[in-house]
């Protein structure tokens, strides 16, 4: 099937390409790195001395007090929780962290289901009926207005730690948000859980300078929670900026040392990942999915009580619970993509710029996912609907690069006032709430925003390469050595571009193919994921170096992420 996706390469800022060398670094790590807006060697640093220091963000010392406080008069202490990886880990590491500073702290997660997302009024009389003095919320409460005047009404305190953008509107309560009006904060890719860790390093401090610490209660080390972080980060897809690069490699160092929690552990076996080598790829595609799935399909307490276990045996039955979800997650995803595949046409028109698609039947637990597959098969801003049992449609969202999501939206709502009952998020997924009546407007008021707001060309998929990877460099040492650092969201994991000779090729199972390819004397394998076509005798491939360990051996393979005949266009993967 013809298409029309490009090929191109990143821009490399030879100045500090030059300047990343001198100072130290190998050439091929110092061309990615200037490819990826990185210009002196401080900020390959991803040593703990080189975070950002907390005192950064608005009200983390007020926060920090609050806490102590909470903990010194042995305060209810209430975490109110989002039902994804990012607000689980978020839980677990404030579940851990307050209680080892001897703080009184349980949990309450939201069901997608039943109470929607975010601290709203029915869970703040929830959190009441628990007795709770301090409510705290992590990985959301941005946007729970609502929800504060009710707590506060029910004689409850709140402090909300969320990352995610504001609305025009602030809760009345004490909030840490680095994406707060007047937070000079130095990242604002901080995820849930990377703030949650922020607030525990000021609390620390805090009872730190109060003299708290002693025999009886010693200084809790932060950095044995450092897996949660890199867990959550990885998974909530933050842009992986160099303060964000420092707390996942370092969770991951961790990871790879076996000195993580009983919970990834098991995650980690039952995903059948090797943990000694876990990379961010595994956080992202493994782990965290298996965690996502309590909060698509049941409950996240499922997946926090899951983090917060010391017991193997137990942490083993629980991970195996979510690794059941997950399949099931997968079945009701494929399902729906198929029928919303049969609603669409084969190759969207050119002057459609955006997708969106509903049915009463489908799981709103798996609409996010289902639209990210659209997104990527279809290279449109895509939102999918599904009907909540409260009488409205929650809708997910995920975009290209070139539409801000959440922007839109606002800009939607805007113009049209009554149409969209709530909605949040950020540049690139966002979820919102709607009647039904209102389905087949929004989906014209969708498409007339994406149309201002985009350009022609924005609706070509573009596969951004580091373009030829020199001959030498196309060993197993250089997959080892890419596969030790960091990448992800806003800091692409290395892909190359280059010609080769097929010398042989061979399907694998239905949908896949392996394939030897030659080039410049060099053979190696690769694999063509989702691939049927056969191969012509020379392609033009975009590539990942990776290392592939069979029975104890290692080798490198190339994964394939699109080929191409020499001559032009053939196929995506």
């Amino acid at each position: 099937m013809m298409n029309t996706e490009h090929i191109t390469t990143r821009p490399v800022d030879e100045r500090a390409y030059t300047a990343l060398q001198e100072a130290g670094i190998d050439p091929l790590l110092a061309r990615l790195y200037a490819a990826r807006s990185i210009h002196h060697i401080e900020e390959t640093d991803i040593s703990l001395r080189a975070l950002l220091p907390f005192d950064g963000l608005k009200n983390i010392q007020a926060a920090a007090q609050r806490l102590a406080e909470a903990i010194t008069r042995q305060e209810r202490i209430l975490i109110v929780a989002d039902y994804d990886a990012d607000g689980a880990t978020a839980c677990a590491l404030g579940i851990r962290g307050l209680a080892a500073m001897g703080g009184c702290v349980d949990f309450l997660v939201p069901n997608r289901f039943e109470h929607g997302y975010g601290l709203t009024p029915e869970l703040a009389e929830l959190a009441a009926a628990r007795q709770t003095q301090l409510l705290l919320t992590v990985d959301n409460g941005i946007a729970s207005v609502a929800g504060v005047i009710k707590a506060r009404q029910l004689n409850m305190d709140v402090l909300i730690t969320d990352h995610h953008l504001p609305g025009n509107t602030l809760p009345d309560c004490l909030i840490v948000n680095p994406n707060q009006p007047n937070d000079a904060f130095g990242s604002k890719a901080l995820a849930g859980v990377g703030v949650m860790f922020y607030v525990l390093m000021a609390l620390r401090s805090h009872l730190r300078r109060q003299h708290y610490f002693g025999i009886n209660r010693p200084e809790p080390n932060l950095a044995n929670w450092l897996d949660l972080v890199a867990l959550g980060t990885v998974a909530d897809v933050v842009p992986l900026d160099h303060n964000n690069r420092i707390l996942v490699t370092q969770g991951l160092n961790r990871i790879r040392a076996g000195k993580t929690h009983a919970g990834i552990r098991a995650l980690f076996d039952v995903a059948k990942r090797n943990i000694r080598q876990a990379q961010s790829f595994d956080l992202g595609f493994a782990i965290g999915p298996r965690l996502n799935a309590a909060g698509r399909l049941d409950d996240m307490s499922l997946g926090i009580t899951c983090l917060v276990s010391d017991d193997d045996e137990a942490a083993t039955l629980l991970a195996e619970q979510l690794d059941q979800l997950n399949r099931e997650r997968r079945q009701i995803e494929h399902g729906m993509l198929d029928e919303a595949l049969a609603d669409l046409p084969e190759t969207i028109p050119d002057h459609c710029y955006s997708t969106v698609v509903y049915r009463p039947q489908w799981h709103q637990g798996v609409i996010g996912i289902v639209a990210s597959r659209l997104r990527e098969r279809f290279h449109r801003p895509t939102i999918v609907f599904a009907p909540a049992d409260d009488g409205e449609w929650r809708g997910s969202g995920r975009s290209i690069s070139a539409l801000h999501l959440r922007d839109a939206l606002d800009l939607i709502s805007k113009r049209h006032p009554s149409l969209i009952h709530k909605f949040g998020g950020h540049a690139m997924a966002a979820g919102l709430s709607l009647a039904e009546e209102g389905l087949t407007d929004f989906q014209a008021a969708f498409e007339a925003v994406c149309r201002e707001l985009l350009q022609p060309q924005d609706l070509t998929a573009q596969h951004l390469t580091d373009g030829h990877l020199p001959s030498p460099y196309l060993n197993l040492p250089t997959a080892r050595e890419l596969a030790q650092h960091v990448w992800g969201q806003g800091f692409s994991v290395p892909s190359f571009c280059d010609e080769f000779d097929v010398l042989w090729q061979k399907p694998v199972g239905t949908q896949h193919l392996k394939a030897g390819l030659l080039k410049d004397n060099q053979t190696c394998e690769a694999m063509f994921f989702r691939c049927t076509e056969t191969l012509p005798q020379r392609i033009r491939v975009v590539y990942r170096p990776t290392v592939n360990e069979w029975r104890g051996q290692q080798e490198l393979q190339l994964y394939v992420d699109y080929w191409e005949p020499e001559n032009g266009p053939s196929s995506t993967l």
